[in-house]
């Protein structure tokens, strides 16, 4: 595949396209990465320099590509955190640009908002915009447990807005199809911890037109950075082998890096010491059809 990966970019550590560029083309996809921030490390420091780019560099760089005629040759688009509205919009013009050119191509869209302890971390009205305006553009959506809760739930003010039920599979299931009717067809839901899975496991739920898929992994004492930014990257890379497929492969991959990770004590994913896992994941993690 031929990937435009609209994130932001640090030069030490692994978030954004830091996370997701080297992944794709350890598995043989072009990636073609537009950075929207350009920082020194990720801001789960506390610290950190660099510059936010203006929308409208970010605008002229996606230009660019278009120029060299090669934009409607994207077999996707892959986004991740959207720090302001003028970045939403900005993908919103490129995803509808690059269907104009190529039909085919599908839009793979993390909702980054927040977490389950640390509650939403975007700027005011970046939910609202996301649940009303990006999600429905998007074929895929990547949501956390708790992200898949406001997308479902009612009200357009987090602080004010219902979150939907995800307490149990079958709530969860309820939430994804919520999130299916605004137009992603396909709905992978990451760092699910609720009734039915095991206290010393997380699991991932899979959803597209074929069913709902879900596999669990033993869940390790570690909270890192960028982790989502690789799941939505491997998980649109593998989609095309199928849901089921996808999933045992990005369960195992993520798996191996967050061991690689804790063994080494690691403050930073350790992506390029997993890449072998990441070229040939072994599937270990059986994938159950519900329903």
């Amino acid at each position: 595949m031929r990937i435009l990966s609209i994130q932001s970019s640090v030069a030490y550590g692994h978030v954004g396209n830091s996370a997701a560029t080297f992944p794709l083309q350890r598995l043989g996809h072009e990636v073609w990465p537009v950075v929207t921030v350009h920082f020194s490390n990720h801001t789960g420091y506390g610290q950190w320099r660099g510059p936010v780019l203006d929308p409208a560099d970010v605008r002229e760089v996606i230009a660019g590509i278009e120029d060299r005629g090669v934009l409607g040759t994207a077999d996707a688009v892959l986004t991740g955190y959207q720090g302001s509205p003028g970045v939403a919009e900005v993908v919103l013009d490129t995803v509808a640009r690059v269907r104009e050119l190529n039909p085919a191509a599908v839009y793979c869209c993390d909702p980054v908002l927040g977490d389950v302890g640390r509650g939403f971390f975007v700027l005011p009205g970046i939910p609202a915009l996301m649940r009303d305006t990006v999600v429905p553009t998007a074929d895929i959506v990547t949501p956390n447990l708790f992200e898949l809760a406001y997308l479902a739930g009612d009200g357009p003010d987090p602080d004010t807005a219902t979150p939907a039920d995800v307490s149990t599979p079958e709530a969860i299931l309820a939430a994804v199809q919520r999130v299916r009717s605004l137009g992603p067809r396909t709905v992978l839901v990451t760092s699910v911890e609720t009734a039915g899975i095991g206290a010393d496991e997380i699991g991932m739920l899979a959803v597209d037109d074929s069913g709902a898929y879900l596999v669990t992994t033993p869940k390790l004492d570690i909270s890192v950075n960028g982790l989502g930014d690789v799941t939505a990257a491997l998980f649109l890379a593998h989609l095309p082998d199928g849901i089921d497929t996808a999933l045992a492969r990005v369960a195992s991959s993520v798996f191996a890096i967050l061991k690689g990770t804790v063994d080494a004590g690691s403050r930073e994913i350790l992506l390029v010491q997993a890449q072998q896992q990441i070229a040939s994941p072994a599937g270990e993690f059986a994938v159950s059809k519900l329903g």
